[in-house]
């Protein structure tokens, strides 16, 4: 995701192409402490500063795969930073997202593809993890839904708090050809 991508728990999200389909992806936003490469699973906890929840939201679409994923405020982490000594192992984290209060996702994070230390591990094969760094987890299979302007995103996971935020629609865009 681009920065801009980023918003508060309160910001909601702005679906910048409302005519387009836009799915929600509830996630554990993992928050990196300290600088790191080639970093083993077994150590990888060790440089996690913390945990928040995050809103993956996802334009759909066969053009420009990843750049559905960084549109402004399609990054929500929130509502606070819960520090990592407080959650010694993030995988019995369960989370429900409810959209409209329909239960959307409701499962576990220990159900990853890639559990925590493993998603570091693999992210810091292929790049430097810097402080302030935000990896998104990556949701359990089939727990994704699509999104619509007015509705409402209420996500809760156990040790970290809940949120709630406004689906609202942009001006619109042209999909290019």
């Amino acid at each position: 995701k681009m920065t801009s991508a980023a918003a508060g728990a309160s910001d909601g999200v702005t679906l910048r192409w409302p005519e387009r389909e836009t799915f929600h992806e509830m996630e554990l936003a993992i928050v990196i402490g300290r600088q790191g490469t080639e970093i083993p699973a077994a150590q990888a906890l060790d440089y996690v500063a913390g945990y928040a929840i995050g809103l993956d939201m996802t334009m759909q679409g066969k053009e420009f795969p990843s750049f559905g994923k960084s549109f402004d405020t399609y990054g929500v982490i929130g509502p606070w930073m819960v520090t990592a000594d407080e959650i010694p192992d993030p995988s019995k984290l369960g989370f429900v997202l409810k959209v409209n209060g329909e239960v959307r996702q409701q499962d576990s994070i220990g159900r990853l593809v890639l559990d925590v230390p493993a998603l570091i591990e693999h992210a810091a094969s292929v790049m430097t993890l810097h402080p302030g760094d935000v990896i998104f987890s990556g949701t359990p299979p089939k727990s994704i839904g699509p999104v619509r302007p007015g509705d409402v995103m209420h996500a809760q996971m156990d040790s970290i708090g809940e949120m709630s935020g406004a689906v609202r629609g942009g001006p619109g865009r042209k999909t290019p050809t």
